[in-house]
């Protein structure tokens, strides 16, 4: 499988989208989640470590998984992360881990991920009893976010009604939406969501 964001993780950081994103998404999920020192967290799509560099201080461990090499790559270098994430460069749904989490977080990993449903049951069978998701993307949205032939994108956002029926057959309760922030691009505000849910 090749690595889509190979020509991108340099510079990811710098990019004002990512930092959008992960400013307002981190924001909203700690308002959302009653994070502590005890937590293991698992970042699904964890990139750059965007979202996790911001976690860090307040969780125990982070797991981050990603299917790109070089954004991890870009993620190990950080200093703030040194001793507290453990990095796992695989696809999630196919390879799951062998580890039970408390909390699960990601960040605009979704809509490149095709089979929502499967990856959604995988994310419940990595959370303990009564552990948490916090999932975070583009509301739907009529496909100009990204530029016209973009590889591995397989969703022009969601529909909430339609992810919280999705999250409550894969085993969720007590779904919540929220608008976690909006993205300037282009001249143009997106939405993005935060969705809350916890395993039954």
């Amino acid at each position: 499988m090749s690595d889509l964001f190979s020509d991108k993780a340099h510079d990811w950081d710098t990019r004002p989208v990512p930092a959008q994103i992960s400013e307002g998404v981190s924001r909203a999920l700690m308002q959302a989640i009653a994070l502590s020192p005890t937590m293991t967290v698992l970042d699904f799509g964890a990139g750059t470590g965007l979202v996790c560099a911001k976690l860090a201080p307040h969780v125990g461990r982070i797991l981050a998984v990603d299917i790109s090499a070089a954004m991890l790559e870009q993620l190990k270098k950080k200093p703030e992360l040194e001793g507290k994430v453990e990095v796992y460069c695989q696809d999630l749904v196919a390879a799951p881990l062998p580890a039970k989490v408390d909390l699960v977080v990601s960040a605009m990993a979704m809509h490149h991920v095709r089979d929502t449903a499967g990856l959604l049951a995988s994310l419940h069978t990595h959370l303990k009893p009564g552990g948490r998701v916090a999932l975070a993307d583009l509301d739907s949205e009529d496909g100009s976010f990204h530029p016209p032939g973009t590889e591995g994108v397989f969703h022009t956002g969601f529909a909430r009604e339609a992810l919280g029926a999705l999250l409550e057959s894969a085993g969720f309760r007590d779904v919540r939406f929220v608008t976690a922030c909006e993205v300037l691009k282009e001249g143009r505000a997106w939405p993005v969501f935060l969705v809350t849910a916890t395993r039954r």
